[in-house]
């Protein structure tokens, strides 16, 4: 069992900047994909970025590309997502994950964290 806590969130006028923050406890952070998911109010929930374990090849989500960038740190135990451009239609809960391997369905991660609130104003 891998326990995640994100953190970082928080409300910013758009083409501002936040940098999300994921800290694992538990099983080894190095033996998981990581990825970012985020759902906004009425909407399901979606992939937004990633990266393996494996490897340090990231995946983004078109609506993201360019503007935010996934990194993980399994020295610190820790995911990161900044973002950068933000706009208003980026205002969501964002959600740490791990799962056994890199995709973008949100069927495929079993370790969740709580979230954390991203507000985007015009």
């Amino acid at each position: 069992q891998v326990h995640l806590v994100e953190s970082g969130g928080g409300m910013v006028q758009a083409g501002g900047s936040l940098r999300l923050s994921c800290a694992a406890t538990g099983r080894p952070f190095s033996n998981f994909a990581h990825a970012w998911f985020r759902q906004a109010p009425g909407k399901d929930r979606e992939f937004v970025a990633g990266i393996g374990w494996r490897t340090s090849t990231p995946y983004y989500a078109d609506s993201v590309k360019g503007r935010f960038t996934v990194s993980r740190d399994n020295a610190k135990s820790s995911g990161f997502l900044q973002m950068n451009s933000l706009t208003p239609e980026d205002t969501a809960v964002y959600f740490c994950a791990a799962g056994v391997v890199l995709t973008s369905n949100v069927r495929d991660y079993n370790h969740w964290g709580q979230g954390t609130q991203v507000t985007v104003s015009s």
